[in-house]
């Protein structure tokens, strides 16, 4: 059955300041971790005070924020979870991410209240184990990326009255199923289910048969190597207004560690075709919106499972590299009026004669996906002229003709 006709759009927070970013730009939803207990071990994350700091700024705008606990734990990973969930609890975050049953039973016996989504690590893949986690008490389930459109499509259907279903539509793919993986932990001892993956899968391989030392075979006729297991990023922006129709309540982006430029451009879009598709059910997406979405860092884009079972064309064998076309280069500080110079804060380095693009939080439906301009006069933060912005972080002027909101991002196209 379709449960809601305005689906929740949730972004990654890898740190406060892409929270921020994500909520600016459009998100109704963002989940985060704590310094222990997710699975991005190596992102900023979030200490007790910046989580606490963080609870209170999501829900002064009327958005909801999730914490993840959905790390596969030994038994000596539980030292400590009991006192931090009610901590979660006492901040009142929205809903915590859980994959393990035995932390599940811990979230209930210490948070009895506290609202439970079950993760994509779980391998949620039918509509029983939909049922199975709703009888425990869980509020929402995140499907995994193994699934085809028409098995999303069943599965909203026929989920229990009250239970959510999440899906990601954007994102790096784990090459493992469902990201039960262990060949990180193997290779390096950096284990992915406790949060600490090296992703080896984006490594380059070669074949030596063990009689023939230093004699290496191709793979995939690449005399060098090839990267065998290195998934493209999913992209189902095309298919949201299917998702829609089929009553998925949230659809998820992947992306912790990313930059807060690539949060606020892949949110933007993502906010763009989710309304535009609730105002008219016939609603195509442009090809100039899914191309926003190449101008963050990313690997080449794939559907995935959801047309058909993946074939070699959903893997870069050539390549573990990002494309990256655009630099990130700077936020706007202030709201600016388009009279004079707005004040910017420096993340890449741009230089007069520059071409650069900006693109604005708020923005949806028709509106101008971005503004562009050549740079013709720099200034550093006290008026004088500069000829560049070399300095990270810098703060500096720069002279405009049209009205930029505060939190704004400055793009500059790579040659």
């Amino acid at each position: 059955m379709n449960q809601t006709k305005t689906p929740e759009l949730l972004a990654p927070a890898g740190n406060f300041e892409k929270l921020k970013y994500a909520l600016a730009y459009g998100a109704d939803a963002v989940y985060c971790a704590g310094k222990k207990f997710g699975l991005r071990a190596r992102a900023d994350n979030f200490d007790e005070e910046t989580l606490r700091e963080a609870v209170a700024y999501t829900h002064k705008r009327d958005k909801k924020i999730f914490v993840t606990l959905n790390m596969i734990p030994h038994d000596e990973d539980f030292e400590g979870l009991s006192d931090y969930i009610r901590f979660l609890d006492q901040i009142h975050v929205d809903e915590v991410l859980v994959a393990d049953p035995g932390v599940f039973t811990l979230v209930r016996e210490n948070a009895p209240n506290m609202k439970i989504s079950v993760s994509t690590q779980a391998n949620n893949v039918n509509s029983r184990t939909v049922k199975f986690w709703h009888d425990l008490g869980a509020s929402r389930i995140v499907l995994a990326r193994e699934l085809s459109g028409k098995e999303i499509q069943k599965i909203s259907q026929n989920r229990p009255d009250q239970m959510e279903i999440e899906t990601f539509v954007h994102g790096a793919m784990c090459i493992s199923y469902s990201g039960r993986c262990l060949l990180s932990h193997y290779l390096t001892g950096r284990d992915g289910n406790r949060g600490d993956c090296a992703q080896p899968c984006r490594w380059q391989y070669r074949l030596e048969e063990s009689k023939r030392p230093g004699e290496f075979f191709p793979i995939e006729e690449d005399k060098t190597g090839t990267f065998i297991m290195n998934s493209k990023d999913l992209c189902l922006a095309e298919r949201i207004p299917e998702l829609i129709k089929f009553g998925v309540n949230s659809f998820k982006i992947e992306g912790r560690m990313k930059s807060a430029f690539y949060v606020a451009t892949v949110v933007s879009i993502y906010r763009r075709i989710i309304d535009a598709a609730l105002a008219d059910p016939d609603f195509t997406v442009p090809h100039a919106w899914i191309e926003e979405l190449t101008k963050v860092s990313h690997r080449h884009y794939t559907t995935a499972f959801f047309d058909h079972k993946p074939t070699a064309d959903a893997e870069n064998f050539g390549s573990s590299s990002y494309t990256r076309n655009y630099d990130f280069s700077g936020v706007v500080l202030e709201d600016f009026s388009g009279n004079g110079r707005m004040l910017v804060e420096q993340r890449g380095k741009i230089s007069v004669g520059d071409h650069i693009e900006v693109i604005q939080p708020g923005q949806s439906g028709q509106n101008e996906l971005f503004l562009s301009c050549q740079v013709k006069h720099l200034f550093d933060e006290q008026g004088n002229a500069i000829t560049s912005t070399p300095h990270a972080k810098m703060h500096y002027q720069l002279e405009f003709d049209k009205s930029v909101k505060k939190m704004s991002i400055l793009r500059k196209r790579l040659i």
